[in-house]
């Protein structure tokens, strides 16, 4: 059976030792020198030209190997339940036909304008008030209604690949008991898909305010992720490293989704949240430090956590 130096090194091409670290020449950026470090003992890699890096050396078989190189690297690994995937992308020509599109309320205004109206400036008090940046604002394209339907609420839209709004979210910033108020629409969507980036870490978060936070995320607004979601098919496509960062008192469905991710063979991490109540109560400099002591869940890992909660 070929070792994981010798697999690498097939996928890779020859490299030679620095220390501790192998150095090979980059497939992401090509750099005519080899500055590729990977380190087999502590499972990470990374490019000190491009940043492109991994705490799963696993992935650069997967990306960049070919089937044989990918069979030899699973015989070393625990094995992976293939016929999921079937079972994933067996049949999903429909989704281009079934897309969906809204329409925002109409009586949706822009807090992106600097030279709002004065009704504006509730809304904006409460955005700044949760850490919200007027850099938020504008990436998230966030506005306001202060009449129908969704009178006195914030509204953050979604935009699937085609730039269309497929979903959005209404918060309330007044004195509406009901906080959320969303349209009767589906969510088996990726929310923002239109500003995801499929190709470097992603969170997973609960609700939009938790995305805003994290950075390049997609809330899931509550919803399970069936087994066919839109978002785990993207996920298991673009080969995206994921870190689950569920509320805590949502332990049971963080523990169903990173199960069903596992057995897509997703490189995946569970962020620590306690004990913040979600992802929106802290700072962007806080979340990222959790995000960096997160743990990485393997089969192993998992039946271990599943054993702790017990």
């Amino acid at each position: 059976m070929a070792s994981k130096y010798n697999i690498i090194k097939s996928v890779l091409g020859e490299s030679y030792r620095s220390g501790g670290e192998l150095l090979f020449y980059c497939p992401k950026c090509d750099h005519h020198k080899k500055k590729l470090s990977v380190n087999l003992d502590k499972d990470k890699f990374k490019c000190w030209v491009c940043d492109y890096r991994g705490n799963s050396v696993h992935r650069l078989v997967r990306r960049h190997g070919n089937f044989q190189q990918q069979q030899e690297w699973r015989k070393l690994c625990p094995e992976v339940d293939i016929a999921s995937f079937d079972d994933l992308f067996g049949d999903n020509d429909g989704y281009e036909e079934t897309q969906q599109k809204l329409n925002l309320p109409a009586e949706f205004r822009s807090l992106a304008n600097k030279n709002a109206s004065l009704a504006a400036k509730p809304a904006r008090r409460f955005l700044y008030d949760r850490g919200v940046t007027r850099a938020d604002i504008l990436k998230w394209k966030m506005g306001y209604c202060t009449s129908g339907e969704f009178e006195e609420r914030i509204i953050i839209p979604s935009f699937n690949m085609d730039g269309d709004v497929d979903y959005f979210v209404a918060r309330s910033y007044g004195n509406n008991w009901k906080k959320y108020m969303n349209p009767a629409a589906s969510r088996n969507i990726v929310f923002n898909e239109l500003y995801v980036d499929w190709e470097n870490d992603l969170s997973i978060v609960e609700g939009v305010f938790d995305a805003v936070v994290a950075g390049n995320a997609v809330p899931i607004l509550g919803s399970s992720l069936r087994e066919d979601s839109r978002l785990i098919q993207k996920v298991v496509e673009h080969d995206t490293p994921v870190y689950i960062a569920l509320d805590p008192d949502a332990e049971k469905k963080a523990m169903r989704l990173i199960k069903r991710l596992l057995s897509y063979d997703v490189e995946l991490y569970k962020v620590p949240i306690h004990p913040y109540s979600d992802v929106g109560e802290m700072s962007k400099e806080t979340y990222l430090e959790r995000k960096n002591a997160a743990v990485q869940m393997t089969p192993q890992t998992f039946l271990s956590s599943m054993v702790a909660t017990i």
